[in-house]
């Protein structure tokens, strides 16, 4: 199967994990119930991902590739834009139907292993990249402090309490509006907090 055709199918086959997911909850997530609703074969699930929980993986790099195509997108000489595009995005993301669909499955393991595929396929890929911009932003006297904790302050500033109120069920899924005035907000607090030389 070419590349494009392959890509296709993939996001077939994962539309059709999280329509299982969503009505038989990840216990009743199995290879086959996946392969009957993708109409795919079983045989090609086990090739393509090795078992439920590698396409658990898949499912979550899948939906953090949106926030790592949007930062390839707005890559400028400007660590500041960046971080502007980069709240909207990520907010959309964790607070979205696929993002909480994994975060649910992962909060009822009691093994624990989702929760590290969790952050071993989202976090793990994402974080580094949003150093690498406060690390930038810093070069440029446009922040000051350490990077890492720089990039962790403006994700609890962004995120808040949102991705645990929408898991929960407590919080309706925000609207665009609401997105991009919390990501302003946290830009704004972020710059208060590690000012640099010139802002």
């Amino acid at each position: 199967m070419r590349g494009d055709a392959r890509e296709a199918r993939a996001e077939q086959i994962e539309q059709a994990a999280y329509r299982v997911m969503d009505a038989k909850g990840f216990e009743g997530l199995s290879m086959l119930a996946v392969a009957k609703e993708a109409k795919a074969s079983n045989e090609t699930l086990y090739r393509w991902y090795g078992d439920k929980t590698g396409l658990f993986a898949a499912l979550i790099m899948r939906n953090t590739d949106s926030v790592r195509d949007a930062l390839e997108r707005t890559q400028t000489d400007d660590p500041m834009t960046e971080i502007s595009h980069l709240g909207p995005a990520l907010l959309t993301m964790l607070t979205g139907p696929r993002a909480v669909a994994l975060n649910r499955a992962a909060a009822a393991d009691k093994t624990g292993t989702l929760g590290q595929t969790l952050g071993q396929a989202g976090r793990e890929r994402v974080f580094p990249w949003i150093i690498g911009v406060m690390d930038r932003a810093c070069e440029a006297g446009l922040l000051t402090g350490a990077p890492g904790d720089i990039a962790e302050t403006y994700l609890s500033l962004l995120v808040g309490d949102w991705q645990v109120r929408r898991v929960t069920g407590a919080m309706p899924p925000p609207d665009a509006d609401q997105i991009h005035a919390r990501a302003e907000t946290a830009l704004t607090r972020l710059k208060l907090l590690f000012a640099g030389n010139s802002r």
